[in-house]
């Protein structure tokens, strides 16, 4: 293919004397219809489009009467032709462009209007069959939108319904459409096809059940724009639909950090979603509380006292529609955000009075299958499956002389799921269905458990019978004996260090129980 570029691109303004209108979403249509009409720009449109503008009263040309050929394939091909895209892609400017128009009895087209089949909303419904999903893939409107946006120098293309207006006021205005707008208008509508292109591919990726795709394509749009990022000098914006996961129905705007603090929490409650009461706290992304108990009010409180610092700006998060009294206790110190699947009217009129803490219902929590996780670093990004599949106990495998007691098991189970949610190199000591010392985010496992035998014996909690949770194997035995010295009686690791033998020795001098879970939680 040989292409032969014009030496600099015209950047004057275009005069528009033919469009072609051929749209799915019909919002507006009939307005900007009646306005070209006002401005003797002749309309070509298409099938319902035409219908649509002709009821209106307002002339309008079938696309097959420009062709000379009908529409045909039920509708799949309509404009896929020379007369429509030698009309759009030809160079206006440029003499040989204009030559080859007239020597095929192609007019120019200076304004395309189309937007696209909605492939997006057909496959969001579970029901949606392949058959179905791959009829809602538009050929003739990217075609048209591609080639209208290549050619901005000569052609204006519109995309969107919420265009038009813009376009209307410079259009009645000037009578002309600028450069710049039309530049503008081609990198939305580049953005459109990517997008859509990017649909279609996670749907097809999806059907072949590709976990780790050989391309990877983002098809987001901006939610909204955010006051910053991390730090206010950090601009920021949150993409996609956050809206399917929570709705935040009171208090200021969320921000960049708030989003990241939240779907910490509800990944960590959906492990506890059809538990007892439960209540998480968080600060920064990690929890530095947990527990479940008959009442939320007392699952709180216990939470709470596991470090009864850190929850002053930080979140809560609870399983079960918020009461009063959960409210009350709650309201005791300044929250950032409290997040539940519903809130009791009465709780709800004592938590709106401060007007800047957000309350956040719960929609829906992340799935356990199915999404991506996805973080960009130099030169590109890293991808990977959520950890977020439910650990099998009955896979778990007792290592050591003594079993775990039923108790000692139940507050394993609860400290292992909790693990999972703490920041590597992750240690938590539990007892009674409560957190009761945390360390998180350290360089080495026995300074995560100084820190968590530290902020218990600060809170004056007792870890005595308690129970320790570790992230990732203990790769020495000084771990387990310090977990033992602190108090504790029984230990859930996933196992697999080379010194096991040593780290399992240690155990049966301390008489603790050890289970090996086979799989490890790291989160960096």
């Amino acid at each position: 293919m040989s292409l032969k570029p014009l030496d600099q691109l015209p950047e004057q303004p275009l005069n528009i004397e033919r469009a072609l209108l051929s749209v799915s979403d019909k919002s507006g249509i009939v307005t900007l219809a009646q306005a070209l009409a006002e401005k003797n720009v002749e309309i070509i449109s298409t099938g319902g489009t035409a219908e649509t503008i002709r009821k209106a009263g307002i002339t309008v040309r079938d696309v097959s009467e420009i062709t000379g050929f009908p529409e045909c394939l039920d509708g799949r091909v309509k404009t896929l032709h020379p007369h429509i895209h030698g009309g759009v892609l030809a160079r206006t400017s440029h003499e040989p462009d204009l030559e080859e128009l007239k020597k095929h009895g192609i007019q120019p087209i200076e304004l395309v209007v189309v937007n696209l089949y909605p492939f997006s909303e057909a496959v969001s419904s579970p029901d949606v069959t392949p058959s179905v999903a791959t009829e809602h893939i538009d050929i003739g409107g990217p075609t048209l939108i591609r080639a209208s946006a290549k050619n901005f120098a000569h052609v204006c293309v519109l995309t969107d319904p919420d265009q038009y207006h813009r376009f209307l006021d410079e259009f009645q205005l000037e009578g002309q459409i600028s450069f710049e707008t039309r530049r503008m208008l081609a990198l939305e509508a580049f953005r459109k096809t990517a997008f859509y292109d990017a649909k279609i591919s996670h749907y097809f990726s999806g059907l072949v059940e590709e976990e780790v795709p050989e391309q990877l394509h983002l098809a987001l749009e901006k939610s909204s724009s955010l006051r910053y990022g991390e730090n206010p000098h950090q601009p920021a914006a949150i993409y996609g639909e956050p809206e399917k996961f929570i709705n935040c129905f009171h208090g200021k705007q969320l921000s960049y950090n708030n989003y990241l603090d939240m779907d910490a929490a509800l990944g960590l409650m959906s492990d506890f979603r059809d538990d007892l009461p439960t209540v998480a706290i968080f600060k920064h992304t990690v929890p530095c509380g947990a527990a479940t108990a008959d009442t939320l009010a007392d699952a709180y409180s216990k939470a709470f006292s596991t470090d009864p610092v850190s929850p002053f700006g930080g979140i809560v998060i609870v399983n079960r529609p918020l009461d009063l009294e959960t409210a009350s206790r709650i309201d005791d110190i300044f929250t950032e955000i409290i997040i539940a699947p519903d809130f009791e009217p009465e709780a709800k009129e004592l938590l709106v009075r401060k007007k800047n803490r957000r309350l956040v219902e719960i929609v829906n929590y992340p799935g356990h299958s199915g999404d991506k996780q996805i973080r960009t670093l130099f030169g590109g990004a890293l991808l990977q499956l959520p950890d977020r599949e439910p650990d099998l106990a009955d896979t778990f495998r007792t290592v050591t002389k003594r079993e775990p007691t039923a108790r000692e098991k139940s507050d394993l189970l609860f400290a292992w799921r909790l693990v999972r949610h703490v920041k590597s190199n992750g240690i938590v000591f539990a007892g009674n269905g409560q957190t009761l010392g945390i360390g998180t985010g350290q360089t080495s496992r026995v300074d995560s458990s100084e820190i968590a035998i530290r902020k218990a014996e600060r809170e004056g909690l007792s870890l005595g019978d308690s129970v320790i949770a570790s992230d990732a194997f203990f790769p020495f035995a000084d771990g387990v004996e310090a977990a033992a010295e602190a108090g504790a009686t029984a230990v859930i690791q996933p196992g697999g260090s080379v010194r096991d033998d040593e780290v399992i020795e240690a155990a049966d001098r301390h008489n603790l129980a050890m289970i090996f879970t086979g799989k490890r939680h790291f989160r960096h």
